[in-house]
């Protein structure tokens, strides 16, 4: 039977974790909202502009777009891959991590040193730089305050080194968010930009252009890129809240749990201490009559 002050040190402790993790929950979930929010809007945005590109194309010389479309033999590639700069948020950074892993491995034509990583998140840095993969460059304060300005900078880094023939592909690696308990962790292309389609007929599509195709196509296809980019940031930012809102609900519960079972001891405890005190007045109160 434990000790009734080790029980007591002990609901004391859960406790005290119990409301840190519901104070946890809280403000994942509200932070959820905000990001979630602008995941949504960003997503019809992001659409949108694609299907612009893409009739845009269509309408005009395609030759305009193919430095950002034209498929190499990669010889050099760039894995960008998206965590969080904190833990406690379940298996969100781990799965990451499984699919980089396995990801670099199904890639049989490409030895890891002609992989390049560039992460962002503190834990995606601290994690790769201890293995076998080269990091180029970090960011980790992208998620603090999370806006477009210095997510594009990102994105340029990354469309001049593609452009510059430093990269042959380069990909993204992020959770999709789903909903706060379900998210998908996905590797998507960046560069070259592949499927660009047009949604209608490009005879029957008829555009003013102003200054001139080229500085349109060209403005187009960048903002499409950075967008792209953003869009996945606010999908990892937002997986990233769910995960642990979910985490901490999970954790919330456990020690509510396990505050019941350590009430039951202490009460078991207790009782037992109870009744041996009870027993030895009885065993002195015998030895005093007799």
């Amino acid at each position: 039977m434990p000790n009734i002050r080790e029980v007591v040190s002990r609901i004391n402790s859960v406790a005290s974790t119990q409301q840190i993790t519901k104070a946890m929950k809280m403000v994942a979930a509200a932070k959820l909202g905000k990001v979630q929010q602008q995941v949504l809007q960003l997503r019809s945005y992001a659409e949108k502009l694609s299907t612009i590109l893409a009739n845009v194309t269509a309408s005009t010389d395609q030759q305009l777009a193919k430095h950002y479309t034209q498929e190499r033999q990669v010889r050099k590639l760039l894995l960008v891959v998206m965590t969080a700069d904190k833990g406690l948020c379940g298996s969100f950074n781990t799965n990451v991590f499984k699919k980089v892993a396995a990801h670099t491995c199904q890639l049989s034509d490409l030895s890891l040193a002609q992989i390049d990583l560039l992460v962002i998140g503190k834990k995606a840095w601290s994690f790769f730089k201890k293995r076998d993969y080269k990091l180029i460059t970090a960011y980790t304060t992208l998620s603090h305050h999370l806006s477009f300005e210095p997510v594009s900078q990102a994105a340029a880094f990354m469309i001049d080194a593609f452009l510059n023939h430093t990269y042959d592909r380069a990909e993204l690696v992020y959770n999709h968010f789903i909903s706060p308990a379900s998210q998908i962790v996905k590797v998507e292309q960046f560069l070259p930009i592949a499927n660009i389609t047009p949604k209608v007929q490009a005879s029957a599509i008829d555009y003013i252009y102003e200054p001139s195709k080229t500085a349109l196509v060209e403005e187009l296809v960048l903002r499409s890129l950075k967008i792209r980019f953003y869009k996945a940031l606010l999908e990892s930012n937002a997986s990233e809240h769910g995960a642990r809102m979910t985490t901490m609900s999970k954790a919330t519960d456990n020690a509510e749990e396990l505050l019941r079972s350590l009430h039951i001891s202490y009460n078991r405890s207790r009782q037992a201490a109870i009744t041996r005190e009870i027993s030895e007045i009885v065993a002195g109160a015998e030895a005093l009559l007799n």
